[in-house]
């Protein structure tokens, strides 16, 4: 049995965690809601970047980058967007905050 929340719970709390410190999160896909694949886009100055939530070899989570090498919009924009279309448990979450990954990192890996 896994030790990981339901995917649901942990964005709902990612959601909250980002908005309440003054940033902005925002879904951008909903997925499937017990165990779908997470996506977070990070906004960085007029780009973006993408980070992704994958299991390792050693049954923990790790953040690990996703998407293209450039952080040009538009192309971000379509990997997610192929992504999702593969994908359709996949949640993709958007967060415009500082330090993001730390907020990813702390309320969706498994401990």
């Amino acid at each position: 049995m896994s030790s990981r929340l339901p995917t649901h719970l942990a964005i709902g709390a990612l959601l909250r965690r980002v908005n309440d410190s003054g940033g902005l999160a925002v879904v951008r896909a909903r997925g499937e809601p017990q165990g779908g694949a997470i996506l977070v886009l990070i906004a960085e100055g007029r780009g973006l970047r993408a980070i992704e939530r994958m299991r390792g070899l050693d049954d923990r989570d790790a953040l690990v980058a996703a998407g293209p090498e450039s952080n040009e919009t538009a192309m971000l924009e379509d990997y997610w967007q192929n992504r999702r279309r593969r994908d359709p448990d996949l949640w993709v979450i958007e967060l415009d905050v500082p330090d993001a990954e730390r907020f990813v990192a702390e309320t969706i890996l498994s401990h």
